[in-house]
């Protein structure tokens, strides 16, 4: 296990370093992203401005519109960690191709091997991509677009729970990422399953929709369920719709589904193991 864990942080240093040499591709993808953002803020301006619910106080489940433009710059900032792949490029390579023959003679677990090279990847997108996005938001405020720009942290505390949140939110969908992996082995008739669950772990994270907006008698469901986990939670405790003790309850769920993933994939992963066939010359 020390082999492997040692090995694990030297790879994970090699691929991250080399994701950031990849600086024209972030850009692009922190204009798609800074461009999405917009789309949304202004369809959440109308929906407030116009919507029967937000005219009787000003918010929707404790989210007002300042707070849900934050929200969605926040989401934005951290859609690597959900939204990007289902699964690591190189990783689909080698289950496809017969490669995965070569990685089972590694004398490391493959599930932290290949859980390094994932977080990895998830670290280099939100680390270039996710920084440009947060840095245009804040400056748009600076600029005089105060309506349209990302705000302050509700309080130091929310913001030190949105830090804590946050490496959660890294942690959960490095391991998420390798459950999809784990369920894609030893699957010959293509990514249907892997692609079916992805969109409902998108839809449910709050990278589409901040989840407080959905109907109230969903809320519960929405709060607890694992992929709120990702961008849902650290969201919230930054723009300040949850309150503290509410807040722990949700980092301590986001906690309890890495968790879970972790050792399902482990679970998934080793039984394909056991049955895996290589093909190929």
């Amino acid at each position: 296990m020390k082999r492997t864990l040692k090995a694990g942080v030297s790879l994970f240093k090699i691929r991250t370093a080399e994701g950031l040499q990849y600086r024209m591709a972030a850009l692009s993808g922190a204009t798609i992203s800074i461009f999405w953002a917009l789309i949304e803020i202004v369809i959440l301006t109308v929906f407030f401005e116009y919507g029967e619910s937000a005219a009787v106080n000003g918010s929707i489940g404790g989210l007002t519109l300042s707070r849900g433009v934050s929200y969605i710059w926040i989401a934005q900032m951290m859609v690597g960690l959900m939204l990007m792949s289902a699964v690591d490029g190189d990783l689909m390579v080698k289950i496809t191709s017969g490669d995965i023959g070569v990685e089972l003679c590694r004398p490391l677990d493959l599930y932290w091997h290949w859980y390094a090279r994932t977080a990895a990847g998830k670290a280099t997108v939100v680390g270039m991509r996710g920084v440009l996005v947060i840095i245009f938001g804040a400056v748009l405020p600076l600029a005089g677009f105060n309506s349209i720009g990302l705000g302050p942290p509700q309080s130091p505390l929310h913001f030190l729970l949105f830090i804590l949140s946050f490496f959660g939110a890294f942690f959960f969908g490095a391991a998420f990422g390798m459950f999809l992996t784990a369920v894609r082995m030893g699957i010959s008739w293509g990514d249907g399953p892997i692609n079916i669950i992805f969109v409902f772990a998108g839809v449910l994270s709050g990278g589409y929709l901040p989840l407080q907006l959905w109907p109230d008698f969903m809320q519960t469901f929405l709060r607890f369920q694992p992929f709120a986990a990702s961008i849902d939670t650290p969201a919230r405790l930054y723009v300040g719709s949850i309150g503290i003790s509410d807040g722990l309850v949700s980092m301590a769920f986001q906690a309890v589904w890495i968790i879970v993933f972790t050792v399902l994939g482990k679970i998934i992963m080793k039984n394909k193991i056991r049955n895996i066939v290589v093909q190929g010359g």
